[in-house]
């Protein structure tokens, strides 16, 4: 977490804070109250990987406004947002988690919330004040993958249905430059297990660039890499601006040559490396 207050005329100063786990679990945050001091406003940029990581959030929230009197405003940039694919209640007597972690931010006040393409505009019509980065924004800032879009040498693959507008809007960017493709999932109806995974156009000799919002496990990618490269693809990229990677990294050799994400999750240096993928990390 990373914490800025920024005076009248622009200045920037970091504010130290120290975290610590009581023996019961409880999370407590203190920050350093002088470096707060002639804040006009302040800045808050929190990844959140755990519920722990949440709760460190909410009491330094807590601990700021407390410190000055909730007198000065703070913006709070969440790259990631929890709880984004659980906008629906798929089966009854679940919560709807989206809907809780945007209570739990909008309880805190917070003078604007700035989230990087949210899994869908479920979770960002839930969150008040909210400044939601497109992905086609994020994409951009990767001076390799705009040099790969505007030499008319990639095709875009769109995973499955729920990607394809952004898919679309990615090469309108690009002036339509590179073409669009679509990838379909099929599933067995009573379990939800994807079987075949099928795409509507040829990728024969071609270098393909699959992009998406978030990456867990990779399975998806992994199933719809095989299916391209059975396909003749001759290179597979991977864009996707949340990357987990839960599974390693490992998991896509030989399937996935080159992958694109940005540190909304993890910063840089925490990524695995070790696997045969050259893996690309956008700081922003």
């Amino acid at each position: 977490m990373k914490i800025s207050a920024i005076d009248q005329v622009g200045n920037i100063r970091s504010v130290n804070t120290t975290a610590f786990t009581f023996s019961g679990g409880e999370e407590q945050v203190r920050v350093d109250v002088e470096q707060l001091e002639n804040a006009a406003r302040i800045l808050i940029k929190a990844r959140i990987q755990s519920s722990s990581d949440l709760m460190k959030l909410l009491m330094t929230t807590d601990a700021i406004k407390r410190a000055t009197f909730d007198a000065v405003p703070i913006e709070l940039t969440l790259p990631y947002f929890p709880y984004a694919r659980q906008d629906r209640v798929c089966v009854e007597g679940e919560a709807l988690g989206a809907a809780v972690m945007a209570s739990l931010i909008n309880q805190q006040g917070f003078a604007k919330v700035t989230l990087w393409d949210v899994h869908s505009d479920v979770s960002n019509a839930l969150v008040e004040r909210v400044n939601n980065v497109p992905q086609a924004e994020i994409f951009t800032k990767c001076e390799a993958l705009v040099e790969l879009m505007n030499s008319d040498e990639v095709i875009l693959v769109s995973p499955d249905a729920g990607a394809s507008k952004k898919t679309q809007k990615l090469a309108e960017i690009f002036d339509g430059r590179p073409s669009v493709i679509q990838a379909q999932k099929v599933r067995d109806l009573k379990t939800g297990e994807i079987v075949k995974t099928v795409i509507e156009g040829n990728v024969e000799g071609k270098s393909v660039l699959i992009a998406d919002d978030i990456c867990d496990g990779g399975r998806t990618f992994i199933e719809l890499a095989k299916v391209l490269k059975s396909a003749g693809a001759e290179k597979v990229s991977l864009f996707v601006t949340h990357g987990i990677f839960s599974n390693g990294m490992a998991v896509f050799d030989g399937f996935i040559d080159e992958i694109y994400t940005t540190d909304s999750f993890k910063a840089k240096e925490e990524y695995d490396t070790a696997a045969n993928v050259t893996l690309n990390v956008i700081s922003l």
